[in-house]
């Protein structure tokens, strides 16, 4: 069977198709700018790459042009839409709606526009375009919800319930809910593999590293705890967002600056974190060269966010009462050995030691940078977000 994986976002729009006889990847592509002037979509199929330049003012005709290039006479690689199978679609925030992926019907839309769009009000909009896309230019095809929190719904009440009074909680649903489950279900799975262990005997915690970022508790191959909290905006500091801070201080900060609640929440998602520490970028290749440039602020930020992240670490070996495994995945996770290696730096207490000579290596696919006396396994895992999602999209249907 064919799979298509849909990653939509507010201008922006990502795609796989899959063969899930073998899990190959047959055609992928991003559409970007949608909505705005010089939109453009690079697609890759059949061993060859093409750029497609018109004006798409919506998902649904960048989804058209898609499914276009999918069967195009030089990159083409099916015949017919009826070739695929069915359709799974990432999306951010359930809620408490949405405990696992979900096959869509009337009934899903309607939850999932109603209650959710306030839990991600910049990422479930966007998937919700993308669904309705695909359903008027795929009518009959199965579409499947999968949701970045769904991993995270195994936490128990302990880990995801916030000091609030119980009333607010049940009435609101404001509550822990994570993000990137997709991500650290899919890590954790593979590290069970790689170390040929059932996850079931083992206790993990997961560093997706990014432009957002979060830390996951896996014990016994379910999660227990995370570091996103209500929204993406908790937990470490991000590129652009502040992660953890003192609700009085973000009353404070309002006051000072003049800003509504909106504009506060706004200014903490696009203007803090590495960024605003650094004030010279979110990249972190940019707050490198500015370190090893001598620039203290962008070497503070770095400082920062290991600090924050191996806090992380240790705090969540102490919630599954040990630890087998290190996982470092996603975009800064997967390619910077100097967040690796101060995330790790004095945890030997833990049994954690790096190995410095692999950590700094370049690779590709599963490596090991722990030491040979390391008790702790220290892995970069390269993260498949889509396949997982097409994984989940073949289970349900």
């Amino acid at each position: 069977m064919k799979i298509l994986v849909v990653n939509a976002g507010s201008s922006s729009l990502k795609y796989q198709l899959f063969d899930m006889q073998n899990e190959s990847v047959i055609a992928k592509g991003a559409v970007e700018r949608i909505g705005i002037a010089g939109s453009v979509l690079k697609a890759k199929g059949n061993g060859k790459e093409k750029v497609y330049t018109q004006d798409m003012p919506d998902h649904k005709v960048a989804i058209q042009l898609v499914l276009h290039a999918l069967h195009d006479d030089e990159i083409g690689v099916i015949k017919s839409m009826s070739e695929i199978g069915a359709v799974g679609h990432r999306v951010v925030a359930s809620g408490e709606y949405f405990k696992k992926p979900t096959l869509v019907d009337d009934e899903v839309i309607k939850t999932l526009e109603e209650k959710t769009f306030e839990l991600g009000p910049l990422h479930n909009p966007a998937a919700a375009a993308g669904l309705h896309a695909c359903m008027d230019v795929m009518p009959g095809t199965p579409m499947v919800l999968v949701f970045d929190s769904s991993f995270h719904q195994t936490m128990p009440e302990k880990a995801y319930m916030f000091g609030i009074k119980y009333e607010d909680y049940k009435a609101y649903g404001v509550r822990k809910y994570g993000a990137h489950g997709t991500s650290h279900k899919y890590v954790s799975q593979e590290a069970a593999k790689y170390l040929g262990k059932d996850a079931k005997q083992l206790k993990i915690v997961t560093c997706h590293l990014g432009n957002g970022s979060s830390i996951s508790a896996v014990d016994g191959g379910v999660c227990v705890d995370t570091s996103m909290g209500f929204t993406p905006l908790d937990g470490v500091l991000m590129g652009t967002r502040s992660g953890c801070i003192d609700a009085s201080a973000v009353e404070f900060l309002a006051r000072k600056k003049g800003l509504d609640a909106a504009k506060m929440v706004t200014y903490l998602n696009k203007e803090c974190g590495v960024l605003g520490i650094s004030g010279v970028s979110s990249d972190f290749r940019d707050l490198i060269a500015g370190m090893e440039a001598g620039n203290q602020r962008c070497k503070l930020a770095l400082d920062m966010f290991a600090y924050q992240t191996k806090k992380f670490v240790g705090a969540y070996a102490a919630a599954m009462g040990g630890l087998d495994c290190i996982v470092f995945t996603a975009g800064i996770g997967e390619n910077t050995p100097t967040v690796r290696e101060d995330v790790c730096e004095n945890l030997d207490f833990l049994g954690v030691k790096i190995d410095k000579e692999a950590n700094n290596a370049k690779g590709s696919g599963i490596r090991d940078i722990s030491a040979k006396d390391s008790k702790v396994k220290i892995l970069i895992i390269p993260t498949n977000e889509e396949l997982a999602i097409a994984r989940e999209t073949l289970a349900l249907i």
